[in-house]
């Protein structure tokens, strides 16, 4: 067989070179129509828009009694036989709340009772020898030193009238002391009071949430004292979420030398449902003005190892995770503080599903075209 020649063996080679570059192209151009044609995920795009957010100081602080009571026995050395009320109880103004032993008051109030009527008949006889001194004393028949005897035994009988009724009323006292009542309407807080016990004067037995009021009371930082001013509504979170509103009473007028803090004093609604309670520790917020916000919905902001994210998308309909800075909330609009230009378009929803880089199809929002 006759060897090829050599112009005929170069045409080979080229040929051989073009139709690997076809195949190249061919399978390039198969690669790039299946990205085009099979998106990651059908997107909508939106932009920033302005908005109007409440302007919030924010605070923390415990929850307290607007004013509790001291309720404690003034008669000394008297057993306790009857407790009425417990913790948690509602009570009214002059309700009794506990009750002492009342035999041995009673019996001197009695003896107390008898000298101050032994009193009385001494200072009527008294009075009617000292009141004949009297008569007598113009006609000369009683010697002068004889009528200052009997004014004298007057005044006498008087002052120990006057001692045995102080006596009695000091024993009709001590057996109203035996009743312990409520000063005020409120809650009870707190017992101690024990059925049997004998206790000294000043013991406290109870403490009285006042009218049922409580307050709380936040710490705000100083530079934002300026800002607040009683009166001001105050959006206060409880335990599970749950928002209760109250109003700021009055700004406390020193600061914390310890945290640099200032109190401020927050009067919280009445409520039997026992959610409110005293000691709690709870956040809030004062609302002081408006003012215009850049703001994106809520689904558009990621939350990704701490940092909050969204997804631009880029000419190429490529996304790009993008970091921004948020700051308040109001409804399902988050304020975007930086980060992110205003003309800029991201994914309204979905993002979870995308990472950076994925391709995406824009599906125009009703009424908006892109």
């Amino acid at each position: 067989m006759k060897p090829l020649s050599k112009p005929v063996l170069v045409g080979s080679v080229v040929a051989a070179m073009a139709v690997s570059i076809l195949l190249a192209r061919a399978s390039g151009d198969g690669v790039e129509q299946e990205e085009v044609t099979n998106p990651a995920l059908t997107v909508t795009a939106i932009s920033p828009q302005q908005s109007s957010l409440p302007i919030r100081i924010s605070a923390t602080g415990n929850i307290a009694a607007w004013e509790e009571a001291s309720i404690g026995t003034e008669a000394e050395g008297l057993r306790l036989i009857e407790v009425r009320v417990n913790v948690g109880d509602q009570v009214k103004r002059g309700q009794v709340l506990a009750m002492f032993a009342a035999e041995t008051v009673t019996a001197e109030l009695a003896e107390a009772r008898a000298v101050a009527e032994e009193a009385a008949a001494t200072l009527t006889e008294a009075e009617a020898n000292a009141q004949r001194a009297r008569v007598l004393d113009a006609t000369g028949a009683m010697s002068v030193q004889q009528i200052n005897q009997y004014v004298t035994a007057e005044r006498a009988a008087r002052a120990r009238w006057e001692a045995a009724k102080a006596i009695e009323q000091r024993h009709r006292l001590r057996l109203a002391q035996t009743q312990v009542l409520a000063p005020d309407d409120g809650l009870v807080s707190s017992r101690t009071a024990t059925v049997g016990a004998v206790l000294p004067a000043g013991q406290e037995l109870f403490r009285l949430i006042r009218k049922g009021r409580l307050e709380w009371r936040a710490e705000v930082a100083t530079g934002d004292l300026a800002k607040l001013s009683p009166g001001q509504k105050v959006h206060i979170t409880l335990v599970g979420d749950r928002v209760i509103e109250g109003q700021l009473r009055v700004v406390a007028p020193a600061i914390d030398t310890q945290t640099r803090n200032g109190l401020v004093y927050v009067d919280l609604p009445v409520t039997d449902g026992g959610q409110v309670r005293a000691g709690m520790y709870v956040r809030g917020y004062f609302e002081t003005g408006i003012d215009a916000a850049l703001t994106l919905p809520q689904s558009a902001v990621l939350l990704r190892d701490g940092f909050s994210y969204v997804l631009r998308i880029g000419r190429d309909s490529r996304v790009i995770q993008t970091k921004v800075s948020v700051g308040r909330r109001a409804g399902d609009r988050v304020e975007i503080i930086g980060g992110l230009d205003p003309a800029e378009r991201v994914v309204e929803s979905g993002g979870s599903f995308l990472s950076d880089g994925d391709r995406v199809r824009e599906e125009p929002r009703p009424g908006v075209a892109i």
